[in-house]
């Protein structure tokens, strides 16, 4: 290592350099130290060019206040009418969470317990656990615990998809003001606000400053010793893969800033997305074959396909609808899949090509693939207001399960995927390059 260790950083396991910890990135492995920012200023990686760290003028009030603006605001979004469907004088609410129960009618209980978790339980968790850390870092002595409830966080992150519903309500919208009156309730509005405050939130929100925080704040985490490590091994420099410190280690053992267990790269990474997308793949044929819903009106109608309600929305003008819907939820799970297929193909030939585009592409299908659960909650919008009996009704198919399969498949698939395996492959590990201390006067992101 080019940096000198001192005795103190040595003897704690934590590769320092004049006070400033090793950061290894987590799209292509690469160890570097991470410069001091100045505002506006944010550091990227040196190599793949990923946004490693940002400057935030308010690191701990901003997310603090949208964080308890979005908690009273989820409140009142699941205590309040979402929509209302006014039919020939027969008049049906719901709310946010409706469709999750007309799932379990239809017998769907997995859609239940999907759409339960992405739009009511992981965002109240998710809000929960962010408050829990920013309000203990505000105490004298902050528990231990707070390192841990933060690397939950980061973990739910993909799976909360508040956004992602308002999309598909907006979709269903189009399709029941063609059926009937809808009235659009407070919900909805409060629904808006929410998605808008968690975005805002992840905005405001730099992940590498909070780990700094309770570094200085909280107690620091004890490592196993080496010995018990579960995978043994001498202790080498391993990057976490959760809060990216580096520390000398010796594979298994639990990083002593989050907790979790360290390896040099993700255990089996590559057998488990195989099989995933394979799993996927599978799927995606009877997701797009059978259809997701039935329509029936006045006796009239029949079964829908995911590519039949394209078809419809162009036919009936809505042009920017049929992009969206084509989009997620048939173009966005062939491209996670054909991506995910690209980049394994390539850790397996070892190659070199274009590794930062192919390391952008990870970072594209991993931001994009939650929005194809869009389909999904259209269905779950429509079943939970029209349910008119003979007059009109929406039930889900089998199509329905097969397609959420695809995208928690896939979605899981680019989480165990390891880019850094493309690096190594083409032997590029970021580990063995030499990684100095960048001055304070260098702007971030510059080579020392």
């Amino acid at each position: 290592m080019a940096a000198e260790l001192t005795a103190q950083d040595t003897a704690q396991g934590t590769i320092r350099a004049h006070g400033t910890e090793q950061h290894a990135c987590p799209d292509c492995g690469q160890f570097q130290f991470l410069p001091r920012l100045r505002p506006g200023a944010e550091a990227r990686c040196l190599r793949c060019d990923s946004v490693l760290k940002r400057f935030r003028q308010s690191p701990f009030d901003a997310p603090l206040a949208l964080s308890i603006a979005g908690l009273l605001l989820y409140v009142m979004t699941l205590s309040t009418p979402f929509l209302s469907l006014n039919l020939l004088g027969r008049t049906r609410s719901s709310q946010v969470e409706s469709g999750a129960y007309s799932f379990l009618a239809d017998g769907f209980w997995g859609l239940t317990g999907i759409v339960l978790a992405t739009l009511v339980l992981v965002p109240l968790v998710r809000l929960l656990l962010l408050l829990s850390v920013l309000l203990g870092l505000r105490f004298a002595n902050p528990p231990p615990a707070l390192r841990a409830l933060f690397r939950w966080y980061r973990h739910l992150a993909p799976w909360g998809m508040v956004e992602v519903f308002l999309f598909g309500a907006l979709v269903s919208y189009t399709r029941l003001v063609d059926l009937a009156e809808v009235t659009i309730g407070p919900g909805a509005f409060l629904l808006a606000g929410l998605a808008l405050l968690t975005v805002a939130t992840d905005a405001a929100l730099d992940p590498p400053t909070i780990w700094e925080a309770l570094d200085e704040r909280c107690p620091s985490l004890a490592a196993k010793p080496a010995a018990a490590a579960p995978h043994g091994g001498a202790p080498r420099a391993l990057g976490c893969h959760c809060c990216g410190l580096v520390s000398e280690a010796a594979e298994g053992e639990a990083c002593r800033r989050c907790g979790a267990a360290l390896h040099h790269r993700k255990r089996n990474s590559l057998q488990r997305s195989w099989a995933l997308c394979l799993a996927a793949a599978v799927l995606y044929v009877p997701a797009n074959y059978y259809p997701v819903m039935t329509i029936v009106t006045l006796g009239r109608g029949g079964p829908h396909t995911i590519l039949g309600g394209v078809v419809e929305f162009i036919q009936s003008g809505f042009w920017p609808l049929a992009l969206i819907v084509f989009l997620a939820s048939v173009a966005v799970p062939m491209l996670k899949l054909v991506g995910l297929v690209v980049m394994m193909l390539g850790v397996q030939r070892r190659s070199p090509w274009r590794l930062r585009d192919r390391t952008r592409l990870y970072r594209l299908v991993e931001v994009i693939g939650r929005w194809s659960m869009i389909d999904v909650f259209v269905v779950s919008v429509l079943i939970a207001l029209v349910r008119f009996g003979v007059l009109a009704s929406i039930n889900a198919e089998v199509g329905a399960m097969c397609f959420a399969g695809v995208v928690l498949l896939t979605m899981v698939a680019v989480e165990t995927f390891d880019p850094r395996l493309m690096w190594d492959a083409a032997n590029q590990p970021g580990d063995q390059l030499a990684a100095r201390e960048p001055s304070p006067d260098l702007p971030a992101g510059a080579a020392p």
